[in-house]
Formats: C-alpha cells, sequence, structure tokens
C-alpha cells in the first residue's frame, strides 16, 4: 500500500476526528474539529447532524492537507462513532428532523421508569445484553416519535431513516445511496438481538419503533458501500464501521479473553472480550457484540460505562472556570498531595455501571474554608479512578479471573496522574500504549480487514507497543479507605432528581 492511506472518521461526542493511516499502522496526519454541543433543558444533551457532518468533512480536509495528500490517495475507510446517539432524517432529501439526541441525554428517565414498572426489562436484557436506561437508543426515538405523531406516520410510511451516527455517515458519505450499520452499534440500541444477529420485533413494538426506519445492519470488517465522488472527491470503498468503544477495543489489541481496555474519554468505557457463548452478566454489567463478530462467527464483549469522566474535567474548564484548557488539570492537581477529604461525584447525567441510576446527580462533598481549586482538580481525577475501580470489581465477578493489567487509552490518558492514581485505587498495572488514538486505529485496521488489506485481525496485533506502565503503590489499606470514602459519596447522590 504505497503512498495510500486508510481514512478513520473517529466521530466524538465532543469533536470529530480524522486520522490518515499507513499499512504499519502509524497515524500519519490527523485533523480535528470541535463539535458544539446544545442543553435545552437540564438532564437534555443534543447535537446538530449537520454539524456532525461538517466537522467530519473539515477533519478529514484537515488531515489530507497536514499528509499532502488527496482524496485519491484512500485506500479505505474506517469509521468509528460515538454510541446511542440517535439521528432522524428525511430519505427524500438528507435533511435532519430533528436534532440528534446523544447518549448523554436523561430526558427518558421517566419512560424507562414506565417500562420497568411494566415488566419489560427482562425482555429487553435477555435479548440485548443491556438495561433499561436512558442511555440506550431506544427510549430516544420513542421519544421522538411519541413527541411528533408526524414523524411517526412518515416513519410508518417508509419516509424516514433512523440510525447511530455511523449510520448518519455512511447515508452522507455514499450521497444517500446506503442506509447501514454495523452489529457493534446495533447491539447498543436495545433494539437488535444480539444472538440471532437482527432487529427484535418484539422490542420494536414494545418501543414503538418501525422497523421500516432502521438500517440494514452487517459485520463491521465489510463492505458497507462506496463514497460518492462528488462528496469526498473519489470513489472510495467504506469497509470498516463500528461504535468507537468497540473500536478502541481492536486498536489496544484486546482480542482474547483476559484482556481488558478502558478509554479515558468523555465518559469512561471498560471492555473485555468475552467468547463465543457468554452468559448475562451481573452487577450492572453489559453484553454487546463485539468487532470481530462475522456473520458466521459471533463475538461478545463485556462493558462496564462510566457516564461522565472527561467530561468532568470540561466541566471544571468550561462552567467553573478553575482551569483554562483541560492540558492544566494535571499540573493543578498535582499540586497538592491529596484532596484533603475532599470528594466529587460527577454524576450530570446520572449513574452508570454498576448503578444505573438515572436519577443521580452530581455532588461535591467533604469541602472546608481551606478547599482551592487544586483540591477540586484533584478530586475530578479520583472521581475517574474511583468509577473505573468500581468497574474492575465488577468484572471480577463476571470473568473466569480478575484482570491483571488494564491498557488505557482516550484523551485524558495521557495524565501521568490520572493513570497513577488508577493504579493506585483499582489495584492493577496500568498499560498505556505508545498510540493512544487507539479508536481511530481500531477504524483503520477494520477497514484494512474489510478491504483485504490485511488478512486478519490478529495479523495487525504485533503493531501495539506499550509506551508505559503504571504501577500500584497504595496499600491495600490505604486503598479501602478512600474507596469506602467514595461509597458514600455515591450513596448521597443517588436518587437525587427522583428525590424532589
Amino acid at each position: 500500500m504505497p503512498d495510500r492511506y486508510i481514512l478513520a472518521i473517529d466521530q466524538g461526542t465532543t469533536s470529530s476526528r480524522a486520522a490518515l493511516v499507513d499499512e504499519q499502522g502509524t497515524i500519519v496526519a490527523m485533523g480535528q474539529r470541535e463539535l458544539p454541543q446544545y442543553y435545552p433543558r437540564a438532564g437534555w444533551v443534543e447535537h446538530d447532524p449537520e454539524e456532525i457532518w461538517a466537522s467530519c468533512i473539515a477533519a478529514i480536509e484537515d488531515a489530507l492537507q497536514a499528509a499532502g495528500a488527496r482524496p485519491s490517495d484512500i485506500a479505505a475507510i474506517g469509521i468509528a462513532n460515538q454510541r446511542e446517539t440517535v439521528v432522524v432524517w428525511e430519505r427524500s432529501t438528507g435533511a435532519p428532523l430533528a436534532r440528534a439526541i446523544v447518549w448523554q441525554d436523561r430526558r427518558t428517565a421517566d419512560l424507562c421508569d414506565e417500562l420497568r414498572a411494566e415488566g419489560a426489562e427482562p425482555l429487553v436484557r435477555k435479548a440485548t445484553g443491556l438495561t433499561l436506561d436512558p442511555y440506550f437508543s431506544a427510549t430516544k426515538l420513542a421519544w421522538l416519535l411519541r413527541e411528533q405523531p408526524e414523524l411517526r406516520r412518515r416513519a410508518e410510511a417508509g419516509e424516514v431513516a433512523a440510525g447511530t451516527v455511523d449510520s448518519w455517515l455512511i447515508w452522507k458519505l455514499t450521497g444517500g445511496r446506503v442506509h447501514a450499520t454495523d452489529y457493534s452499534n446495533a447491539s447498543r440500541t436495545a433494539l437488535f438481538h444480539i444472538g440471532r444477529g437482527r432487529w427484535h420485533e418484539g422490542l420494536c413494538n414494545l418501543f414503538g419503533v418501525p422497523p421500516a426506519m432502521l438500517p440494514h445492519t452487517q459485520p463491521s470488517a465489510s463492505r458497507f458501500g462506496f463514497t460518492d465522488p462528488e462528496v469526498l472527491g473519489a470513489r472510495v470503498a467504506i469497509t470498516g464501521v463500528a461504535g468507537d468503544q468497540q473500536a478502541a477495543l481492536i486498536g489496544q489489541m484486546c482480542l482474547h479473553p483476559g484482556q481488558a481496555k478502558n478509554t479515558y474519554g468523555t465518559g469512561a468505557f471498560l471492555l473485555a472480550p468475552a467468547g463465543k457463548r457468554p452468559p448475562l452478566p451481573e452487577n450492572g454489567l453489559l453484553l454487546s457484540v463485539g468487532a470481530a463478530a462475522t456473520d458466521s462467527a459471533p463475538d461478545y464483549v463485556l462493558e462496564g460505562s462510566v457516564l461522565v469522566a472527561g467530561a468532568a474535567i470540561q466541566w471544571l474548564r468550561d462552567q467553573l472556570g478553575i482551569i483554562a484548557s483541560a492540558d492544566e488539570v494535571e499540573a493543578l492537581a498535582a499540586a497538592v498531595p491529596d484532596t484533603e477529604g475532599v470528594t466529587f461525584v460527577p454524576a450530570f447525567a446520572g449513574l452508570g455501571t454498576p448503578h444505573w441510576d438515572p436519577h443521580a446527580r452530581g455532588l461535591i462533598v467533604g469541602i472546608t474554608r481551606g478547599t482551592t481549586r487544586a483540591h477540586l482538580a484533584r478530586a475530578a481525577l479520583e472521581a475517574i479512578a474511583f468509577s473505573v475501580a468500581e468497574l474492575l470489581d465488577a468484572f471480577a465477578t463476571a470473568l473466569p479471573k480478575p484482570i491483571a493489567e488494564l491498557r488505557a487509552d482516550g484523551g485524558a490518558a495521557r495524565n501521568d496522574l490520572l493513570l497513577q492514581l488508577q493504579a493506585d485505587l483499582a489495584g492493577v498495572p496500568v498499560v498505556r500504549p505508545v498510540q493512544t488514538e487507539t479508536t481511530a486505529l481500531g477504524a483503520a485496521f477494520l477497514a484494512g480487514v474489510g478491504n483485504g488489506l490485511y488478512t486478519s485481525l490478529d495479523e495487525v496485533a504485533a503493531l501495539w507497543r506499550p509506551d508505559r506502565t503504571f504501577e500500584p503503590k497504595m496499600t491495600a489499606e490505604e486503598r479501602e479507605e478512600h474507596r469506602a470514602r467514595w461509597r458514600r459519596a455515591v450513596e448521597r447522590a443517588r436518587g437525587w432528581a427522583a428525590s424532589g
């Protein structure tokens, strides 16, 4: 593949990135554009679908310019995307019919409570591996169709297309010729039977979602279609698509049981391969389809989800103004040896694994007259590490043996203090790879396999390289003392919005 690249589109919650990756798995150039967030009401989070698209195109142009490359230099395209976020658009024109409802959005908490009271959760759990929570796509679509009767009428008539962000990007890239998604994204909607590999008619009826509006589903590493030359400037095959967390698992080369990765992004997501016939997990863990799944060979991943991680640092920057940029948080937090008892539970969007409490809200406790912005910064980093440590505890009960090493990626993985806190509070070594842009790499590797540039994912496993390992330094007694304080704070945050 001399002088040709795989284009990896990494469409995230707060920005869209595009990476040009060579055959050796090296990111040659990258472009990035921030994406505006909209908060029309408390607990609501929205994106403009056209802004998602425009940010991706701009990021692609930036990457091509940085590499001195042209669209014709792209051999294949891979897409990784923020999952669960829902887009609806008109089939005839491709025009969005509503703002995208983002995965963090909590507006359907009451609907989830209603369905749970009606006894719907066992069906959802057994078929999808998920739980009833506003996090997932089904209730978002249900809400849109309930609020807009005309949208429902048009959806039932086949005039409306819906999907997660990957579907929207595929539609736009192909000039409206392809409405498709991959198994990994479909498995995060709460409408997809993960055992049978297709949309679940009973769940579509439960949530009131017409199947006619849903995309075709297929394996992550397969041909989804070709870009429209009028759109991209060249006809290029889209051959890899996966939800960002499943893509990062591939980028970290966690392909076999016993391996695990955690992505420190807007949220934090810990995934581990679960094999081909895993039981339904407990302790709030989720079971989803992995990016290595094919039509003939199932592949599952175990997942724990922290809804707010890097978003807590953004909150310190944007809402409190105690840092000017996210990069400043490490030095500020390191200016004090501890938080002096301050504990921060950033449950802005409720709590994910293991609690799954959409009514939880953010909490800072232990503040004294001596509390400084440095203590708040350190408490924010500790909050991320505490949350991920809870995930590891849950995984220890669901896997044959505890995870012995955690591979870290995502933007916040560049923060040495965070990863040391993580190792200390979880009691396991944390390994950061040389290349932390593992979501983009995973999308690129899937596209390479899908287009025949690689024979298999195992072929590219040798490209993964460790950079630094953070070993636990805290004693077991110190760890338990810190963890007990965190548990007390979490209990105070739970159910807050439901209590009136």
